[in-house]
């Protein structure tokens, strides 16, 4: 029995082919920004309150009008079926069974109309733009009519990070296994790069380094879903993307994956928050991995957290079950932590649990 997600990796580390899980844990170059993601959340202290009635909590919450049974949601993750030959039907089938939502990954090795079909919860969409907008558009199109019921435009990766063993590896996807939800020529398969991550070498080939602001305008103009940007640490970048009318924000430094030293997440979503004054909706990722990670990010803004990696780690270590597990876990921890901090429901998780004010 795991006690606690690490618990999963453990388990999923020894099952998972060794270049497969090099390419789920790896972050850019030094690993700085991967290891900060996890020391910003353990530096920061809650100021719990005492004597409040906990004695039934409630911890489902709204996002972007979607009601979920915690505020915790699955993150994207590429090429889900080298943890586990289920994959990303496996993801789908816990995630709406734990009543959250999924976010389906453009790299995903499932094709979206299956997910969809499995998944009893909400589904969204995280979208790579390709250089080819037709075929860009012919896949906002196909995710529409799947059901999805939010796009998820990642806009920190230009070009990919180098992720030094995905290099040392010469990382691709394994035979048998091919990229389903893109039907741009050549997009569906990658090939080998010489001397390389054959995963870099297929973002430089084939997804558009030369997105702006004018973008985002584009894809909003092209769909009637509610469109997030996830991929910002600035708080004058999330100020600009309420300004354009994004429906929400995705403060994420892609798990340490694209621009090493890049800040801690929790470090800059309290900034982000008051600059963007509810304008739009804020989610984090990056390092979450206990229920108090969740409830500090709910204090600095975020109307929920992101978890990905540890999606991997039940995947790798049971499939579906794996995957319901950490997300059980994780839910019993949120629920402890919202009753040691004096919170009977998620709107009582406010910014003073992380700076309370000063005695008068």
């Amino acid at each position: 029995m795991a006690v606690n997600v690490w618990d999963l990796e453990a388990q999923a580390k020894a099952r998972i082919d060794r270049a497969a899980w090099d390419y789920y844990a790896s972050g850019a170059d030094d690993q700085v920004t991967l290891r900060a993601n996890r020391a910003a959340f353990e530096r920061l202290a809650l100021h719990y309150r005492v004597l409040v009635d906990v004695a039934q909590r409630r911890l489902d919450t709204e996002v972007l009008g979607q009601r979920v049974a915690m505020p915790l949601l699955v993150a994207p993750t590429a090429f889900q079926r080298m943890a586990h030959p289920d994959g990303e039907l496996a993801t789908a089938r816990a995630a709406g069974a734990a009543g959250t939502v999924m976010i389906l990954s453009t790299l995903s090795t499932t094709p979206v109309e299956a997910v969809t079909a499995a998944a009893s919860g909400p589904v969204w969409f995280q979208l790579y733009v390709y250089r080819d907008r037709g075929a860009t558009e012919a896949l906002v199109r196909r995710v529409e009519a799947a059901g999805c019921r939010a796009l998820v435009l990642t806009v920190d990766a230009p070009l990919l990070g180098k992720r030094e063993a995905d290099v040392r590896n010469g990382f691709r996807v394994p035979p048998g296994l091919t990229i389903e939800n893109i039907q741009a020529e050549g997009a569906g398969a990658m090939p080998a790069a010489a001397g390389g991550s054959g995963l870099a070498a297929y973002f430089a080939d084939l997804l558009d380094p030369a997105l702006t602001w004018e973008t985002v305008e584009w894809l909003r103009s092209i769909t009637a879903l509610p469109v997030l940007i996830k991929g910002v640490v600035r708080a004058d970048d999330a100020a600009r993307a309420a300004e354009r009318g994004v429906a929400g924000i995705v403060v994420s430094n892609h798990g340490g994956r694209q621009l090493d030293t890049s800040p801690a997440t929790i470090d800059v979503l309290g900034p982000i928050a008051d600059a963007v004054d509810g304008r739009a909706e804020l989610l984090l990722d990056g390092g979450v991995r206990r229920g108090t990670d969740v409830i500090k990010a709910l204090a600095l803004g975020a109307k929920a957290a992101l978890i990905g990696r540890p999606v991997l780690w039940g995947l790798g270590a049971g499939g579906e079950a794996g995957v319901a597990e950490v997300l059980g876990l994780l839910r019993r921890e949120i629920d402890l932590a919202m009753a040691l901090c004096g919170c009977p429901e998620v709107a009582a998780v406010t910014r003073d649990l992380v700076a309370p004010p000063s005695p008068r």
